[in-house]
């Protein structure tokens, strides 16, 4: 039969096609290819949080980008400075060579992957998976590796472009110095004022309205002595949602009762929001008053908090508290965003610490001029972010003279300094996922586990515990895992990491940095979601409330257990 035309062209169509996809496989580098294979491969062993499919291959195709750029990176160095090149004849054998390597480790890698997904799942109580999805992870990975590359190629024409236009004014070199810079600020105008912006931007409004959101379910206090109550000096509507969460939640003196068997009082709190003065220093003075005027200074406890990034106060650091101490407590806090935490961090990391401090020092200043047997204890505490802040509230040489009680932090972020520095002077022998500080008179640390209590120390008039977890990695995130293993992966790991654990240059630090965005999507008691039952440890040791024996701490430590809050930092 003789071939029509159309099948003439559609057959040529065919082998344009093929022709194409030919010439764009002899675009990349074999030596690339081979290293982002490796590099693909490590990204599927087990970090601090189990992954799900399409996570795990987002993480598998940017660590797969970055092992290309790095052999790319790696055979342009090569070349500049002139070394010798293989001929063709070793060089092509030995790049096929490699490629079959680096498939069979990609395959046992995943092959691997379900086991070491439900090593870490299994340590935290999570059910195990049949498979970890192979299929979806190479798939997405794939997909984000060509965007990767795609956005790389784009980089390398927009300096072609430029320095072809600037050769015509100058040397060569000095063109394509101009033609890097070019690109270089094309991408990142682009990147800043569109995506970083307008990301920012639509999450300053859906979280600024969500702040403002006043939910049926929680209505006005009518009692005076209640923060935003019509009595109070603080307006419920600027309180914002979380301080209104917090006023309104939190036991009562009659559910205090009915647990501890003991006479309770009604808990004291008080919340300062961030539309109920202009500036932290005018909030921590308006929560000065409002501490005055509902009598928290006559309490036998009374602790500042420096909440988290959208002005949550965790619940389960709050009530156990107040359970511990029958009601005799005051709490306050002050709103200093209504961001979340990372996002908080990442475009004013200041407030924290600027909102904590103000509240403390108006606080302590008020508290040192009360006679000191007739005044109540006063601590410090922050989850996360807040953590952070109430790190920074105090100067050591500021409080000495007159020390207040103590803190209880949790889940500090890597950065926090107080934490840091405490983390790297610990003792020798000490893992660093649990810390041991001097004498112990001072700071402790604990876990899941109460290490509260050292043999042999002391505490001191001031005490400090840091109540966090080995696999939570916005604590143990550390930038320099991307040249380094950190402290606390080596052996003896914690006791929610999992044992299959291990370092890997640049994809640990690829590994801990997704962990951060997930460290909540885990079983209460790991990561970064902190167990009420954990809290009871910390509080007894800090605030040594009277008349708790183990009995009672067990009896609470039952009952919060049963009780679960979610996360809202």
């Amino acid at each position: 039969m003789s071939e029509t035309g159309s099948d003439a062209a559609a057959r040529g169509r065919a082998a344009g096609a093929l022709e194409r996809v030919g010439a764009l496989w002899k675009s990349f580098s074999g030596i690339g290819l081979v290293i982002g294979a490796i590099l693909f491969a490590f990204s599927l062993t087990p970090s601090l949080i189990p992954r799900a499919p399409v996570l795990q291959g987002a993480l598998g195709g940017l660590s797969f980008a970055v092992g290309y750029g790095i052999g790319n990176l790696a055979g342009g160095i090569w070349c500049w400075m002139h070394l010798p090149v293989p001929p063709e004849r070793i060089r092509r054998p030995a790049t096929w060579a490699g490629a079959a390597i680096a498939v069979v480790v990609v395959l046992v890698y995943l092959w691997r992957s379900t086991l070491w997904q439900n090593s870490i799942r299994s340590l935290m109580g999570m059910p195990p998976v049949q498979s970890s999805g192979p299929f979806q992870i190479a798939g997405v990975a794939i997909v984000v590796f060509l965007i990767c590359v795609l956005l790389s190629r784009l980089f390398l024409l927009l300096i072609r472009l430029v320095e072809r236009r600037a050769a015509r004014h100058m040397s060569l070199r000095a063109a394509r110095g101009l033609g890097l810079i070019g690109a270089a600020l094309v991408f990142f105008l682009v990147a800043d004022g569109v995506l970083v912006r307008g990301f920012l931007n639509m999450a300053d409004a859906s979280f600024r309205a969500f702040d403002a959101l006043i939910e049926p379910d929680v209505a006005q206090p009518a009692d005076p002595a209640k923060t935003g109550s019509p009595a109070s000096l603080v307006g419920w509507e600027g309180i914002g949602r979380a301080g209104r969460d917090f006023i309104a939640s939190g036991p009562t003196a009659a559910e205090i009762t009915a647990e501890t068997g003991a006479p309770a009082k009604e808990p004291i709190r008080v919340y300062v929001g961030l539309n109920s003065a202009e500036g932290a220093d005018a909030r921590a003075e308006l929560a000065l008053q409002e501490l005055i005027r509902v009598g928290a200074f006559d309490r036998s406890v009374l602790v500042v908090v420096t909440p988290t990034g959208t002005g949550w106060m965790d619940p389960a650091a709050m009530d156990t508290l107040e359970y511990l101490h029958n009601g005799d407590t005051a709490i306050v806090g002050q709103q200093y965003s209504y961001l979340t935490s990372w996002i908080s961090l990442l475009v004013e990391p200041g407030n924290s610490a600027e909102a904590g401090r103000a509240l403390f020092r108006a606080v302590y200043q008020h508290w040192t001029h009360l006679p000191k047997d007739h005044r109540p204890k006063l601590y410090l505490q922050g989850l996360s972010l807040g953590a952070y802040g109430s790190d920074q509230s105090f100067r050591l040489h500021e409080v000495l003279a007159d020390p207040f009680n103590g803190a209880v932090w949790s889940g500090p972020p890597f950065s926090t300094p107080g934490w840091w520095s405490a983390t790297r002077e610990r003792e020798p022998g000490s893992p660093e996922w649990l810390p041991r500080f001097g004498d112990g008179s001072v700071i402790r640390f604990t876990n899941q586990e109460d290490h509260t209590q050292i043999p042999g120390a002391t505490w001191g008039p001031l005490r400090m515990v840091y109540l966090q977890y080995a696999s939570d990695p916005i604590t143990f995130f550390d930038p320099s895992s991307i040249w380094r293993r950190p402290d606390w992966m080596k052996a003896p790991v914690g006791p929610d990491v999992s044992p299959y654990l291990s370092w890997y240059p640049v994809v640990t630090f690829l590994q801990l940095t997704l962990d951060m965005a997930i460290a909540l999507a885990v079983p209460i008691g790991h990561g970064h979601y902190f167990a009420p039952e954990h809290y009871i440890d910390a509080w007894v040791a800090v605030t040594d409330p009277a008349g708790v024996t183990p009995d009672k701490v067990a009896q609470l430590k039952a009952y919060f257990a049963g009780k679960r809050e979610e996360p809202k930092g």
